[in-house]
């Protein structure tokens, strides 16, 4: 008896000796949890969200129909003036993998000065779909603006010019502060992810006419 479970043994050793590394380590793996997504949609009522509250609502509630609402999800945006809040300090720590479960930053800090995975091929919906659509097999990004209200190193503006339509309050007048989710122009590696120019106004109209659509990043901060 003892000498068949020897033959086995090394009989199992044997088979996984044959198996590429990464076949062995994909039996044990399995992809990290979803904890990065560009809305699919946004709320379509220009740079009213509701205040951070609403906005992170959206998130949760996109998350949660796709299968993510076990975690909880904030939307990256500053406000600026009295109290206000800094993007980078309400989304977690980290890591937050995309919907393929491809890790787009392990800290705040890569986040911010090592984001290379940010661009129109990784950064999906929580659908897991690409962030641009395709005309002819060639990527269009007509839509690419996220906003954020935030400076390039996820802190607030100053007071002063509003970059955050009155504090994610407002349809009508103020501006936002958008960056470039697909990340495709300007040069390598592209324009900035969180912070790349202002909106004419904070109506829908307005979002559109600069290539947005009123689309959020959403980070899970568990």
């Amino acid at each position: 008896m003892n000498k068949k479970r020897s033959m086995m043994a090394i009989s199992a050793i044997l088979a996984l000796a044959t198996l590429p590394p990464l076949a062995i380590l994909a039996q044990d793996d399995e992809p990290p949890e979803m904890g990065f997504f560009v809305t699919s949609v946004g709320l379509g009522d220009g740079g009213n969200l509701g205040g951070l509250a609403g906005a992170d609502a959206h998130c949760q509630a996109l998350a949660t129909a796709a299968g993510a609402g076990n975690r909880s999800w904030a939307a990256y945006l500053s406000t600026q003036g009295a109290g206000a809040v800094n993007a980078r300090d309400r989304i977690g720590e980290g890591p937050w993998a995309n919907a393929n479960g491809l890790i787009m930053a392990t800290s705040v800090e890569s986040l911010h000065y090592d984001n290379s995975n940010f661009n129109w091929t990784h950064a999906l919906d929580e659908n897991g779909n690409q962030f641009a659509s395709r005309i002819d097999g060639d990527p269009d990004f007509t839509e690419h603006d996220i906003l954020t209200g935030t400076q390039i190193d996820g802190s607030a503006f100053p007071v002063g010019q509003d970059q955050t339509c009155n504090n994610w309050t407002s349809n009508d007048e103020g501006s936002a502060r958008v960056g470039h989710g697909d990340r495709y122009s300007f040069t390598t590696p592209g324009s900035p992810w969180n912070s790349s120019h202002g909106t004419p106004g904070c109506t829908q109209e307005n979002l559109v006419s600069v290539g947005g659509a009123g689309l959020l990043y959403c980070f899970a901060t568990d």
